[in-house]
């Protein structure tokens, strides 16, 4: 992994999104690391190729329903 540090960096020379909250007279470390690419990025077709079904017919409800009152009976 590609790493650069820099120390004693001078804050008014950062931009201005990583300057929020810091004394511009003060001096940082900056450190910047290259982060490694994902492994996969999957599209969004897949991804719902992916997911299990979840959806059941009326008649599968009904039937799951059913064997459940039938344990509450007992």
């Amino acid at each position: 992994m590609n790493r650069i540090v820099r120390e004693h960096y001078p804050a008014a020379k950062l931009p201005e999104e990583l300057r929020d909250g810091i004394d511009s007279n003060a001096t940082v470390t900056i450190t910047v690391e290259i982060e490694p690419p994902p492994e996969e990025i999957l599209s969004l077709e897949e991804m719902f190729a992916l997911r299990r079904d979840v959806f059941m017919s009326i008649r599968d409800v009904d039937e799951h329903v059913s064997a459940m009152r039938d344990e509450w009976s007992h």
